[in-house]
């Protein structure tokens, strides 16, 4: 199966979930099948776990989802067990394997030679971590963890390759406002304070 067939699957499922996307292909296939301001991307290989695991507790009655990779989980393999010791019920961590790194040259990752991301994740403490092979397999899953307010990980084995999709028309900073100003408006809640600058503010009148 294709990633980006997975992502067309469960784009319609999540609701207003959170989304934090790794970075490369995946991104732009996101956004292509669930365009939203709830969108985050992460330009950083390796964070989105860690990113996902501090939305999730500050937000605990929203859905957040992490879509991960292979390349970029194997880079930050220390969150898997602060995540399963914070378990936040409302955190669905998605890992694309496709054995390479995509966006960097196409080199092999470990998970080609035979590590398992799935049993690291339950060796750390994930109390749900499962494999899926097919698309209706991998839908399925997305649609437990989403009814089942526990952490889960949904492994999906994916064929290498990219959905041709156009580049999105922002860039990271103006992607971060956004989302922050998305859930400020969603949650009724004020994130940004910090006041303008004196030369923004106007000047008293007479």
């Amino acid at each position: 199966m294709k990633r980006y067939e997975c992502l067309e699957a469960i784009a319609g499922e999540v609701g207003d979930a959170l989304a934090v996307t790794t970075a490369g292909a995946t991104t732009l296939e996101w956004n292509r099948f669930r365009p939203s301001d709830g969108n985050l991307m992460c330009k950083t290989l390796g964070l989105v776990s860690s990113i996902s695991l501090g939305i999730a507790l500050g937000l605990p009655q929203r859905k957040v989802l992490a879509l991960d990779g292979d390349g970029a989980l194997l880079m930050n393999l220390c969150a898997l067990p602060t995540i399963a010791w914070r378990r936040p019920p409302n955190f669905i961590h998605i890992v694309f394997d496709n054995g390479i790194y995509e966006s960097s040259g196409a080199r092999a990752t470990a998970t080609s030679a035979g590590a398992d991301l799935v049993e690291i994740a339950r060796g750390a403490g994930y109390p749900h971590a499962t494999w899926t092979t097919t698309v209706d397999e991998f839908r399925k899953e997305v649609q437990a963890a989403l009814g089942r307010y526990a952490l889960s990980l949904i492994g999906a084995k994916v064929e290498p390759g990219r959905c041709p999709v156009p580049p999105l028309e922002l860039d990271e900073v103006e992607n971060k406002y956004r989302f922050i100003r998305y859930i400020e408006r969603s949650e009724g809640m004020k994130i940004l304070t910090r006041p303008l600058p004196a030369s923004y503010r106007r000047a008293p009148l007479g």
